[in-house]
């Protein structure tokens, strides 16, 4: 029998707009809630900056190492990916969700297989459900660009039609892109450039791209787009719409995020923090929603290999900083972070 697909956020927020009414399972507790929990700073773009177009490189490792171990997230402009890319990719992604029939949405859709587990590929709700119940006011699509061993097209939208040709052509330079960024990170860290990259699987590393909708909610006081979390990926390379969002937690606060335009937005995942032994920092973040305005953003989380165990790199061990984590397969990693298991 065909699984029925729950109502989205997207056709929900139409209603609620109309009524002014939330469901209960949308309102988060008090202690979550943004407009209790929110720091608000003159100039709010807080996160460190790093400039690809440096010629020094030692300045340029510094900057990045800096903001890898106290943030664990930066925004990096002049990075080479031409705007036009990234405005296709935008386009063709906001035009899947606002043109698309509900049929045509279901087609990308995750299916329950034979034995009734689930992919947390294609286009539905959140991946994983809160303990308590409580929900989150997003609709993902989400789908693998790189390799494209890896990719299966079921959940790449058909309509609009140019838009496989628009994820094609943003990997190709987002893997140039992020080579630079993983080397240059490998380097903060005192090693060969190539270490970080190796470690998570070469060719193999799999370039997963998400597209959030955050459509407009009458009480964006008490909900959230996105819980707070930490990425289990390596790291995350994102490009939000214009419209704020994206906070991250520094000392304690919640820190709004000013998006630099057409720069990209890198977090930290929990897999270079592995890597690392905790030299750098997976950064916990969260996303707010508004009233009237719809926020959009596009993280490509970079991940290793199913079967690739991941552990802290043999050269940053030693008997005055012993390994803090245990190897293990990132399959096994990923399993017991989306259950909530030790890790």
């Amino acid at each position: 029998m065909e699984m029925e697909m729950e109502k989205s956020v997207q056709a929900l927020a139409s209603a609620t707009l109309l009524s002014g009414t939330l469901p209960a399972e949308f309102i988060r507790p008090l202690a979550e809630q943004p407009t209790a929990t929110t720091r608000h700073y003159g100039p709010v773009s807080m996160i460190p900056t790093v400039d690809l177009s440096e010629t020094d490189q030692e300045k340029l490792v510094q900057a990045i190492s800096e903001a890898c171990g106290t943030w664990g997230t930066f925004q990096l402009v002049n990075h080479g990916i031409p705007p036009e890319a990234i405005n296709r990719l935008q386009s063709v992604g906001r035009e899947f969700f606002e043109l698309s029939s509900p049929k045509e949405k279901e087609e990308c859709s995750d299916k329950a297989t034979a034995g009734g587990s689930r992919s947390v590929g294609g286009y539905g709700r959140q991946v994983r459900e809160d303990a308590d119940g409580k929900k989150v006011w997003s609709d993902h699509l989400f789908h693998k660009i790189w390799p494209p061993s890896s990719i299966n097209y079921q959940f790449w939208p058909k309509n609009p039609p140019s838009y496989r040709e628009a994820n094609e052509e943003y990997a190709v330079y987002l893997r140039e892109a992020s080579d630079k960024v993983l080397k240059l990170m490998s380097l903060g860290l005192g090693l060969e450039e190539n270490a970080l990259g190796e470690a998570l699987g070469g060719e193999q590393l799999q370039y997963n791209l998400k597209i959030n909708y955050y459509p407009p909610c009458p009480r964006p006081d008490l909900v959230l787009g996105l819980v707070a979390h930490r990425d289990l990926s390596a790291i995350t390379v994102l490009v939000p719409n214009e419209v704020p969002g994206l906070q991250v937690l520094k000392d304690d606060q919640w820190i709004e995020v000013e998006y630099i335009p057409n720069s990209l937005i890198v977090h930290v995942g929990d897999q270079i923090e592995i890597l690392s032994n905790g030299k750098y920092r997976s950064v916990l973040h969260r996303v707010t929603v508004k009233k009237d305005r719809l926020r959009m953003s596009w993280p490509v989380f970079l991940e290793p290999p199913a079967e690739l165990v991941v552990g802290p790199l043999p050269q940053l061990i030693n008997d005055q900083d012993p390994a803090k984590y245990k190897p293990q397969k990132f399959k096994d990693y990923m399993f017991s972070k989306l259950n909530k298991l030790p890790e």
